[in-house]
C-alpha cells in the first residue's frame, strides 16, 4: 500500500483529503506542522506529500528543501515525491518549488480530480526512480572486478586509466574468465556510464540474423509475422557501449560490414535507403588468438587493428588462485539472498579443496558450482570438502570422464555431465578448435553448442 503524508496547517483540508485518500486505498498519516512532518519523515517511508507552503512553525519550501537534500537533480534514494499545495499561489512560488525538486503545484481551492490524478503520476513517478536506482546498483555490482591477486590489481588499475577516453578496447580471455564483467566495468567508469550498454554475442546469433541483429532494418525487411522495422545493437547504443562478445566467430562478410560502420560512425540498416549515424564506444572481446585467426584468413587484419586500440588481458583463474576464497564469498552471497539462505559459510578445507582443481571453464564454472552446492545441500549452513561435486574434488587436476570410471561420480547427472563434455572436447578436438565444424558434426546448432559448452564449462583452447 502507497503511504501518503498531508502536511497542511487547515485541519478541514487535512481531514476531507485523508478520507478522500483512504477510500482510494492509500494509507495517509497528517501533520499541521514542519516540525512534525520532518519527524514523521524520518520515521517512516512515504511515497509522497502533498506539502502546504505556509506553515504556522516555518516555509513549507524550506521543507522541501530538506526532503530532497542538496541537489535536486540527485534526490536522497529514500526520499518521496513532494506536491506542493497553496492558497496564494504564484508563479514564482511555482517555479521555485518546481526548481527545489517538487514534482508539481496545486492551488486551493482543490481540485478532487486533479489532485488524484497528479497523486497516481508522482507515487508511479517514485517507483520509477527506485527501480532506476536499483538498477543502477546492479549493474554497478555487476561491472566491480572481484581479486586481489597481482593480475587483477593490475587489471583495475588498467580499467581505471583507460575507461574515460573513447578509445576502443579489445578484451582477450579465455571463455569464463570475465571478459563481459570487465567490459562493463570499463563502461561504469567512462564518460558514458550514464548512457546504454549494449551488448551482443556474435557466437550466439546464427550467421543469417547477424546482420540484422547488428544493424537493425526497415521496411519489413525482418521478414514475415516480424515488425516493420527493428533497431539494431549499433543503433540502440548511440551515445553510449556497445560490446561486441565473441567477436572472432564473426564471419568475413560481417565483419567487412563492422569494419565500414566503425570507419564511417554510419551504417545502412537492412532494407533502408538513408543511413544512420551513430556514437558509440566499441569494446570487443574474444577466447581465440586473432593474429592467428588473420593467419589463416579467418579475421580481417584491417578490423584487428580498429578493435585493438587498447588491449586487454583478462586472466585465467588457474593463474590467480589465490582470488577463489574472495570469489567464493560473493558467490555465496548472491546465491545465498536468492534462495533465502543468507548465512552459508565455507570451510577452509573446501577452500583449499577449490584450490586444487584446474578450472578449466574458469570463473564461470566456479559461480556454478557454488550454486550447485547450495542447490543440492539445502540444510547446509557451511560447506564442507563433502559437499563439494566429484569433478571437483579430484586432485589431479583433471576434468572428470578423462580416463575416469564411473565409481568416481556421486549422482547421474555428474556422469552425464562429464560424458558430455569429454565427447564435445574430443569433437572440437577433431574440428581442431573451429565450433562451426563440430557443431555439424554432433548435429547441433553453433550456437546451440555454444550454450552447451558453456554450461559445462568447456573453454575453446582446452
Amino acid at each position: 500500500m502507497n503511504h501518503v503524508l498531508i502536511v497542511d496547517d487547515e485541519a478541514d483540508i487535512r481531514d476531507s483529503l485523508e478520507a478522500i485518500l483512504r477510500e482510494e486505498d492509500y494509507a495517509v498519516t497528517t501533520t499541521g506542522t514542519a516540525t512534525e512532518a520532518l519527524a514523521l519523515l524520518r520515521d517512516a517511508p512515504y511515497e509522497a506529500v502533498l506539502l502546504d507552503i505556509w506553515l504556522p512553525d516555518g516555509d513549507g519550501l524550506d521543507v522541501l528543501k530538506k526532503i530532497k537534500g542538496t541537489n535536486p537533480a540527485e534526490p536522497l534514494a529514500d526520499s518521496p515525491e513532494v506536491i506542493m499545495i497553496s492558497g496564494h499561489g504564484t508563479i514564482e512560488a511555482a517555479v521555485r518549488a518546481t526548481k527545489l525538486g517538487a514534482y508539481d503545484f496545486l492551488e486551493k481551492p482543490l481540485s478532487l480530480d486533479r489532485t488524484l490524478l497528479v497523486l497516481r503520476n508522482a507515487i508511479k513517478a517514485h517507483h520509477l526512480r527506485e527501480d532506476n536506482q536499483e538498477f543502477a546498483r546492479q549493474l554497478a555490482a555487476k561491472g566491480s572486478v572481484t581479486g586481489q591477486s597481482v593480475p587483477m590489481k593490475a587489471l583495475r588499475q588498467q580499467i581505471k586509466l583507460m575507461a574515460p577516453t573513447n578509445g576502443r578496447v579489445l578484451i582477450y580471455g579465455e571463455s569464463g574468465t570475465g571478459k563481459e564483467l570487465i567490459a562493463r566495468a570499463m563502461h561504469a567508469e567512462s564518460l558514458r556510464r550514464e548512457r546504454v550498454f549494449v551488448e551482443l554475442n556474435c557466437a550466439a546469433i546464427p550467421e543469417d540474423f547477424i546482420e540484422t541483429e547488428l544493424f537493425g532494418y526497415r521496411h519489413g525487411a525482418g521478414g514475415p509475422n516480424q515488425p516493420a522495422e527493428k533497431r539494431g545493437t549499433f543503433e540502440r547504443a548511440d551515445g553510449g557501449t556497445l560490446f561486441l562478445d565473441e567477436v572472432g566467430d564473426m564471419s568475413l562478410k560481417t565483419q567487412a560490414k563492422v569494419l565500414r560502420a566503425l570507419d564511417e560512425q554510419r551504417f545502412y540498416p537492412v532494407g533502408a535507403s538513408t543511413p544512420v549515424h551513430i556514437d558509440a564506444r566499441v569494446i570487443a572481446a574474444t577466447n581465440k588468438d586473432l593474429e592467428e585467426e588473420i593467419a589463416r584468413g579467418n579475421f580481417r587484419e584491417d578490423l584487428f587493428y580498429r578493435l585493438n586500440v587498447i588491449p586487454f588481458f583478462v586472466p585465467p583463474l588457474r593463474d590467480r588462485k589465490e582470488d577463489i576464497p574472495l570469489l567464493v564469498k560473493e558467490f555465496l552471497q548472491e546465491f545465498g539472498a536468492q534462495y533465502g539462505r543468507p548465512r552459508v559459510e565455507i570451510s577452509d578445507a573446501a577452500i583449499t579443496q577449490l584450490k586444487t582443481y584446474h578450472w578449466p571453464g574458469n570463473v564461470r564454472e566456479l559461480r556454478n558450482v557454488i550454486e550447485r552446492v547450495l542447490i543440492l545441500n539445502p540444510k547446509a549452513t557451511r560447506l564442507e570438502p563433502k559437499h563439494l561435486p566429484m569433478l571437483v574434488q579430484r586432485t589431479d587436476g583433471m576434468t572428470a570422464g578423462r580416463g575416469g570410471n564411473r565409481e568416481e561420480f556421486a549422482t547421474l547427472l555428474q556422469a552425464r555431465e562429464a560424458y558430455e563434455r569429454d565427447y564435445i572436447l574430443k569433437e572440437l578436438d577433431r574440428s581442431h578448435g573451429n565450433v562451426t565444424r563440430a557443431a555439424e558434426a554432433l548435429g547441433l546448432e553453433r550456437s546451440h553448442l555454444y550454450r552447451k559448452m558453456k554450461a559445462l564449462g568447456i573453454s575453446i583452447g582446452e
